[in-house]
Parts: C-alpha cells; sequence; structure tokens
C-alpha cells in the first residue's frame, strides 16, 4: 500500500474526523492498494498522554557523559552533589543518566542521540 497523502487537522479531508476526534486528532492518511484497486482513508489519533522523560524510566541508571564549562562553577558543583564525578580521558562529566536528566542537564550530553 502506497501512503499518497498525510494531511494535518483542518485541511479539507480531514473535517469530518476533526469534528469526530477533536484534538486528539494528529493526522489524516489517504492509501492506495493497487492490488485491490482502493483507497483507505486512515486517521492517526491520541488515545492516551502522560508525562514522559526520555530514557529515565528505560534507562535510568545508565552512565552518561555531559559538558560543563570551566567557568561554571555553580553547576560543576551541583553535578558533584548529584554523584558525578571528572573523567579526564573524555574531557567530560561523568553521572546516570537519571542525574542528569533531574536538573535539565540532558541538552548538556555529549552523545545527542541517545545516551544508551
Amino acid at each position: 500500500m502506497d501512503v499518497k497523502a498525510t494531511l494535518l487537522p483542518g485541511i479539507n479531508g480531514t473535517k469530518s474526523l476533526l469534528k469526530k476526534y477533536g484534538d486528539q486528532l494528529v493526522c489524516v492518511r489517504y492509501r492506495y492498494d493497487k492490488l485491490k484497486q482502493k483507497r483507505y482513508k486512515t486517521a492517526e489519533v491520541i488515545v492516551e498522554e502522560k508525562h514522559w522523560h526520555p530514557g529515565v524510566t528505560s534507562y535510568p541508571d545508565k552512565r552518561v557523559f555531559i559538558r560543563i564549562g570551566y567557568g561554571e562553577n555553580t553547576l560543576r558543583e551541583l553535578v558533584k552533589r548529584h554523584g558525578g564525578y571528572w573523567n579526564p580521558d573524555k574531557k567530560a562529566w561523568h553521572l546516570t543518566y537519571r542525574k542528569a536528566v533531574e536538573p535539565g542537564l540532558e541538552k548538556r550530553l555529549i552523545d545527542k542521540e541517545t545516551p544508551f
């Protein structure tokens, strides 16, 4: 099946589903099956919403490296209080992912893709 169009809520072709699902509607897709010669209209909807921190529930104790500038003494002390330590080989601070996320240091992770 080929997807020919993905439409955001409110665009023509989504309005009836927008009335039905409201803010839960994420997008509408038109899929085409060449073998059966059929068109399918599908809707992606939100069925559950929960607060989430990336990686905290799955790998909270995985150790990660974060960068802290030389003059950022207050931040360095914060990392030390959270159990972090300096790694001279990486020239970065080493602590658990959970402890890096709690004070909001996830933007300072050296490996931006994933800490795992």
